[in-house]
């Protein structure tokens, strides 16, 4: 099957050999690529076949407000060869609307918060003006949206927070990864289930959804706002389409979400 992954991550090649286990110690997870940007473009390649690999979206994260520069530095230099990049700004960065605007010049497709790494509640009142100067530069947002590891008792990006953003910026696009709430499925369905401005990816789902529980928020969401993800290097191409593909959604269903949900909202060519 044809995918374009919408949620992945790498390193600088300097970096990742010392990244992956840090994070995979934190986590308490396995990783499944050498976290480096060749060696991740290889496995999304090797996964299903080169063929059937139309692209990908990498995910940066600015974890201190030294970094936002760097961070969106290396994600500008990092596009091409079918690999599409997410900028990012710390929310309390005293420049970060201007960097939001250097994402923009930068040529980048979005932005991504990671409020657990991040250390924020998506809510909080110092984050709004950057949400409210994303929807007016037209950029994407990407929240990790319910638990994660590294702090797994205190969710900063709650399904229900996300749903209140929508409703506050109803022109701004917002991606709420993990199925709209890792380990929440509830929580999504309640919350977010059928908001216009707001996009599942499917990111690490295999991990904590069934198919059955997995087909259920496709359709109270709709398969046309679903995005096709890994969280790569943390799952895995197979394992997610393999989720995908044993969910019972028609064959135009499946397509619309391993791929063409992501060219039409991402505009590129796929």
């Amino acid at each position: 099957m044809k995918f374009f992954d919408s949620h992945i991550h790498f390193f600088p090649d300097k970096l990742a050999g010392k990244a992956l286990p840090r994070l995979s110690g934190i986590c308490k997870s396995p990783y499944f690529s050498d976290g480096t940007r060749g060696g991740t473009l290889q496995k999304m390649q090797d996964w299903q076949g080169e063929d059937e690999f139309a692209g990908a979206m990498v995910l940066h994260i600015a974890t201190s407000a030294h970094q936002q520069k760097s961070v969106n530095d290396f994600a500008a230099q990092s596009q091409g060869d079918k690999l599409f990049c997410f900028g990012s700004v710390f929310p309390t960065a005293p420049d970060a609307l201007q960097e939001l605007e250097r994402i923009k010049a930068l040529g980048l497709h979005g932005v991504k918060f990671h409020p657990d790494y991040q250390e924020f509640f998506i809510e909080d009142p110092h984050a709004l003006p950057l949400y409210a100067k994303a929807q007016e530069l037209g950029l994407p947002v990407v929240f990790h949206t319910g638990r994660d590891p590294y702090s797994p008792w205190l969710i900063h990006g709650h399904p229900g927070a996300v749903a209140r953003l929508a409703e506050r910026f109803p022109k701004l696009t917002i991606i709420a990864a993990h199925m709209g709430g890792m380990e929440q499925p509830e929580e999504a369905a309640k919350y977010l289930a059928g908001r216009e401005n707001v996009y599942f990816d499917t990111a690490f789902a295999s991990h904590f959804l069934t198919p059955e529980q997995f087909a259920h928020l496709v359709r109270l969401h709709g398969a046309d706002k679903i995005l096709f993800a890994t969280d790569c290097p943390w799952s895995t191409v197979p394992d997610e389409l393999g989720l995908l593909r044993a969910a019972g959604l028609t064959e135009e269903e499946q397509e619309n979400i391993a791929w063409k949900n992501a060219a039409r909202l991402f505009n590129i060519s796929i």
